[in-house]
């Protein structure tokens, strides 16, 4: 639910706060969820690729991931 509150939050701002023609504030209220997407793509791809440069740092961010998703 609040990540919804803040999808929507985005939306309104950018429609609000953007001093844009109406087009553009929809175009920007409509790309909202890609620019997320985007950044966990990049996110992960950034945390992949530390894993393979710094192999102990891999291993230490495997083991919690594994541990935080058995156990929660």
């Amino acid at each position: 639910m609040a990540l919804i509150t803040a999808y929507f939050a985005g939306v309104l701002i950018g429609l609000w706060r953007t001093d844009a023609p109406p087009l553009h504030r929809f175009g920007l209220a409509i790309l909202w969820p890609v620019a997320v997407a985007a950044c966990a793509v990049t996110l992960t791809v950034l945390a992949m690729a530390t894993a393979v440069l710094f192999p102990a740092i891999g291993l230490a961010a495997l083991a919690l991931g594994a541990g935080w998703a058995l156990f929660g």
